[in-house]
């Protein structure tokens, strides 16, 4: 099992990161049992979130919505989950986004279960932890 794939299945280190490339880790969980998720995001969050992870009809579209579905997520298998955030809304909603992710990282990892919400920044500029360190 290579680091960054060990470091994913870990529930105690489930959080909200950035990196520079998303490759890296489609290639280490290819195979593996986590739900592995990429998103483009920049406009229109909610509609671009319930398309890729297939949220149900009863998702409301809005923050608390949005906190509780991901706080549910029973409908998607996998022992964890990895969601990839291509482009991502800025200003006030990305702060929003990031705090939502945040609670529900904390939350499944409460639970045993891995999650991580990973933004691809390759100029560096989120604050935002390293999901690993690149090369």
């Amino acid at each position: 099992m290579s680091k960054l794939l060990e470091r994913l299945s870990d529930p105690s280190r489930s959080g909200v990161y950035r990196t520079r490339a998303e490759k890296d880790i489609l290639e280490a969980t290819r195979g593996a049992k986590l739900d592995v998720v990429s998103v483009d995001a920049k406009e229109n969050l909610f509609d671009s979130l319930a398309r890729a992870l297939a949220f149900p009809d009863w998702f409301g579209r809005n923050w608390d919505a949005l906190e509780d579905v991901l706080g549910d997520l029973s409908w998607r298998k996998g022992d964890g989950h990895v969601v990839i955030f291509r482009t991502f809304p800025a200003g006030e909603d990305f702060g929003i986004l990031v705090d939502v992710l945040r609670i529900t990282a904390e939350y499944w990892a409460g639970r045993g279960r891995p999650f991580f919400a990973v933004f691809l920044d390759a100029g560096k500029s989120l604050t935002l932890p390293d999901l690993y360190r690149e090369r």
